[in-house]
């Protein structure tokens, strides 16, 4: 492939079930991805990436183009996600992020009060600052030729706050926390810069060549009701509305966005709301009161817990059904409730992608 194909004249897309459920329409199987498919529990991505920085195989096209397409050699999924990560917004933003191996990424100078706000940067190039995640779209759109949707994705305004604070994962989030009771309006501001960049970086990522999106916002389970009102959900709703206006305003095809907001179970109502087709959801949710909660105005996502991977391949095809049985199969993607873990085995990832192809057709044609 020439490295200076652009975004245009991809290949056709040969399986768009994953599109079709996230608009709600007609599908002659339930459509299956994995969070995190592209991860450690294969053995040809842990080759890859062996010996390598992580965040400088985020910044090689090459690189993340052969992350991406690698579960695909394997399993019949039904989309894909672009290999990347969600730090790679507060990078552009001019703040130092490492991956350190057995403890994750670290911002060796996390935001502490809210003088450190100067330190971002004001106003973000994100066609520069990001064009190696643009080009590793547009690449694997090329590669992927047309065998399944491609997703972009974004962590969203309050995940990303609250790892710049933290400067790395926190059980409790309590420095996060701290900023919204004490500074709630340097919080609304730095919510609002990194909005302002998510919603340039989306569009950036549909115009090279993403046909769905993903808002991660992984941190809702540390919010109570008061605050993700105020502090997540008004971000969520505007990143839909104004990524949506500004792809309309492009001239391109509208592409399904999905809001997922890990433990955010009592935000459901408000996020079936939020101008998302699509609402992600984790295991401890029950499918069938998601259903009733949600009113039949989105499609829902997931929401197998992960950890049923450690089962045998028999038990997870009987959990596998039991959950098509509650979600129903109109308007509704399967996946997990969260990412896989890397200690998985890809034979019951394998069985778990089968079963849901299998049920899903069974209870088609009852219909």
């Amino acid at each position: 492939l020439n490295q200076r194909e652009g975004p245009k004249d991809f290949p056709e897309l040969k399986n768009d079930t994953f599109l079709r459920a996230a608009q709600g329409e007609e599908i002659e199987h339930i459509p299956v991805w994995c969070m995190r498919q592209a991860g450690r529990y294969l053995p040809e991505f842990r080759e890859s990436r062996a010996g390598k920085d992580f965040f400088e195989t985020c910044r090689s096209p090459e690189a993340c183009c052969e992350l991406t397409l690698q579960p695909l050699r394997r399993f019949p999924f039904d989309a894909a996600i672009i290999f990347s990560d969600i730090l790679v917004v507060p990078q552009a933003m001019g703040m130092e992020v490492q991956m350190s191996p057995g403890k994750g990424p670290t911002f060796p100078e996390p935001l502490k009060e809210p003088e450190d706000l100067q330190r971002l940067k004001t106003k973000v190039d994100v066609s520069s600052e990001l064009d190696y995640v643009f080009k590793a779209i547009t690449l694997t759109r090329h590669r992927i030729e047309g065998k399944v949707p491609l997703i972009g994705f974004t962590g969203a305004p309050w995940t990303l706050m609250s790892y710049m604070i933290e400067g790395g994962g926190s059980p409790t989030h309590s420095k996060a926390k701290r900023w919204l009771y004490r500074y709630p309006e340097a919080s609304h501001k730095l919510l609002s810069q990194l909005t302002d960049v998510i919603v340039e970086y989306l569009l950036g990522q549909v115009k090279a060549g993403a046909q769905a999106l993903q808002v991660f916002e992984s941190h809702t389970g540390c919010l109570g009701p008061v605050e993700f009102k105020e502090f997540s959900l008004p971000y969520l709703r505007d990143i839909a509305r104004r990524v949506k206006d500004k792809i309309k305003e492009s001239g391109l095809d509208n592409v399904p966005m999905i809001v997922f907001a890990k433990d955010g179970h009592y935000g459901l109502e408000d996020l079936s709301e939020s101008g998302y087709e699509v609402v992600g959801l984790d295991w401890t949710i029950d499918p069938r009161s998601a259903r009733v909660r949600t009113g039949g105005k989105v499609s829902l996502q997931g929401n197998m817990d992960p950890c049923a991977l450690y089962a045998t391949k028999e038990r997870i095809s009987e959990i596998v059904k039991r959950m098509l049985e509650g979600f129903g199969t109109k308007g509704y993607i399967a996946n997990l409730g969260h990412g896989l873990y890397p200690d998985m085995d890809p034979e019951n990832v394998g069985a778990f992608v089968d079963a849901v192809h299998t049920h899903s057709r069974q209870l088609l044609n009852c219909k």
